[in-house]
């Protein structure tokens, strides 16, 4: 059986590891990545402070909840590990997307209204 190395078992360095799995599974390779990228360069959906996306066009609904019920599922995971609620999570990692998503992809503010990065 394979053991952990002690000093991977300690909370802060659990935290850390964790947090770059999650960023890494939203920036990995899945299939929808590249749709995401090209939903997002064409505005048909921006990303919202709640650490979801949100359609601008209704025509993108379908891939926009497709998208988000992958988000969820990972908040969820990382929610119930670290005892907070999924809200939380996705407004941590709203804004690590932020940080990553390229200039001009929209982005909705906490009142609603669509501005450019």
């Amino acid at each position: 059986m394979l053991r952990m190395p002690s000093i991977l078992k300690t909370k802060p360095l659990l935290g850390i590891i964790s947090t770059v799995l999650l960023i890494l599974s939203l920036y990995g390779a899945p299939a929808w990545a590249d749709n995401l990228e090209q939903l997002r360069a064409s505005g048909a959906i921006g990303e919202s402070y709640s650490g979801y996306v949100v359609a601008r066009n209704p025509g993108a609904q379908a891939e926009a909840n497709a998208i988000n019920a992958q988000r969820r599922a990972i908040y969820q995971e990382k929610a119930a590990a670290q005892g907070v609620s999924v809200d939380q999570v996705g407004k941590v990692y709203a804004a690590e997307i932020f940080k990553k998503i390229p200039a001009d992809t929209w982005i909705q503010n906490n009142n609603g209204q669509w501005v450019q990065k």
